[in-house]
């Protein structure tokens, strides 16, 4: 019996101080986390959030061993340890089950504002690349009908056509440009019809060589960009929302229950004060 007396005491010293340095390290790196304040900041407030979320079963297991090891203590004799930690470890348990309460609805509505914010920062950059691309087209017409630019494109239709039917005369060169990763699918394209119909060559030098064409397929890339960047912002953020949200609102469950019932058990919700441990 002694043995099994000193085996309980040993487990329950053991676990009892695991439990509180579990519950200290959470608070430790809570305060840490403070630094640098900065409140008004959404993304850190995000940053927080995530990173409480994301340590919130720490203290949850240290309270587990606590209240194991407080059960090893009184497991032979049914008296109460010298030192009873259970009415301070619930009160933290209600205060963290309050916390992760807030942060759920606080989280969700600052993901929601930063995924606004990144997406106007995406049609804004986008607007701006459209706008400095229709200057860069008139100012590119204001010079087209100089016989200097006219040159300038005809030598370039003629190193294109040059390049397209180089190719095209070699089998093995045409076989190795449609498997080559580094050549654009556009330019595979071109090959492929100029293959089958030799005049589609020369229309596909024109366009490429076309100021307007050339801007409005920029202008279309722009805008799937822009359309691809804002999808992943949004799902980027319901991503976040939806992980850190439901796992604070768990959380804040299981601290309540353990907290608000403890409490409730020890009576020290019913206005008595703590109860006395029936013997």
């Amino acid at each position: 019996m002694n043995s099994r007396l000193a085996a309980a005491t040993n487990a329950a010293r053991v676990l009892t101080v695991a439990g509180v340095i579990l519950i200290l390290s959470f608070f430790v790196d809570f305060l840490i986390l403070l630094f640098p304040f900065q409140p008004t900041n959404k993304v850190w407030q995000i940053d927080l959030a995530t990173a409480l979320v994301d340590r919130g079963i720490v203290p949850l297991v240290g309270l587990g061993m606590l209240f194991a090891g407080y059960w090893f203590d009184t497991l032979e004799d049914g008296n109460r340890p010298a030192i009873d930690l259970r009415f301070p470890a619930l009160i933290v348990s209600s205060i963290l089950g309050l916390m992760f309460l807030l942060i759920f609805p606080l989280h969700l509505n600052n993901i929601h504002q930063a995924s606004n914010q990144r997406v106007e920062r995406i049609d804004k950059e986008a607007e701006q690349a459209e706008n400095q691309l229709k200057t860069q087209l008139l100012q590119v017409q204001q010079l087209s009908n100089t016989e200097q630019f006219k040159a300038a494109i005809e030598k370039q239709r003629q190193q294109l056509k040059a390049q397209y039917t180089e190719i095209l005369k070699d089998e093995q060169k045409y076989k190795q440009a449609l498997e080559s990763p580094t050549i654009p699918q556009a330019v595979k394209d071109v090959l492929k019809k100029a293959k089958t119909n030799p005049q589609e060559l020369d229309k596909a030098i024109e366009q490429q060589t076309d100021p307007q064409t050339r801007a409005n397929q920029q202008i279309s890339q722009i805008r799937q960009s822009k359309e691809e960047a804002e999808k992943q912002a949004r799902e980027l953020a319901s991503k976040s929302g939806l992980r850190i949200g439901i796992s604070s609102l768990l959380l804040s469950v299981g601290y309540i229950i353990i907290g608000w019932r403890g409490l409730r058990a020890m009576g020290a919700l019913q206005g008595g004060g703590r109860k006395a441990p029936a013997r």
